[in-house]
């Protein structure tokens, strides 16, 4: 079944929010970093994907996202709002999935974050774009709940900078571990940005709550 946001003024709301808390919410919390908004996110759909086109992970890295979003929602309440991520890291690869706030990445290892993998539940579906180093804002992509949405590169050796994620219904908070200063603070809305663009700085890490 097709998944929007409830009304148009949630679309505004959105954008709002971006710039009030998307760009400025890490540089309130650390005076140095910050976050340059792309586009507006698209209005969320299973109709299909934005943007340019990003590598799928292999099957198993989406057999495993779907499964720990199932198992995150069945320890919960029936319409819980989950959300669960995987990271292509550096030397490494994608890690396993983890959900509501755990982290994805390596910090203290200098690991750049390569790509995210997301997958949904209880949320009416998620849009995340991506800055990467030599590139900028890759495009937004987006699904619907239990759609896994990727975005990044594997195999260029690429580095990502920021991450913005927006969620079909409520709220979305998220956190990113960058090259030179650590755990940025946390940005609650939707959509939220996080990390910082402009100064070449690899994203080690990251957290994402619904």
């Amino acid at each position: 079944m097709k998944k929007t946001m409830s009304k148009a003024a949630g679309v505004v709301l959105g954008l709002a929010l971006a710039g009030s808390l998307g760009a400025t919410g890490v540089a309130e919390a650390q005076v140095q970093p910050s976050v340059q908004a792309p586009a507006a996110a698209p209005v969320i759909s299973t109709a299909g994907d934005g943007g340019s086109a990003v590598e799928a992970p292999p099957a198993s890295v989406v057999a495993d996202l779907k499964a720990a979003t199932s198992r995150a929602r069945a320890s919960l309440l029936p319409n819980a709002r989950v959300i669960c991520y995987a990271a292509h890291v550096q030397d490494i690869g994608w890690q396993s999935a983890v959900c509501d706030g755990s982290v994805a990445g390596t910090t203290g290892q200098s690991r750049r974050m390569e790509a995210l993998a997301i997958s949904t539940s209880g949320v009416g579906g998620v849009c995340a774009d991506a800055h990467l180093a030599d590139i900028g804002w890759q495009g937004w992509r987006c699904g619907g709940d239990g759609t896994v949405v990727t975005v990044g590169t594997t195999g260029q050796s690429r580095r990502m900078e920021a991450l913005g994620v927006q969620v079909g219904s409520g709220s979305v908070g998220a956190q990113a571990h960058v090259e030179g200063y650590g755990w940025l603070g946390s940005v609650v809305g939707n959509p939220v940005y996080v990390g910082t663009t402009g100064q070449s700085r690899r994203m080690e890490a990251v957290r994402i709550w619904v």
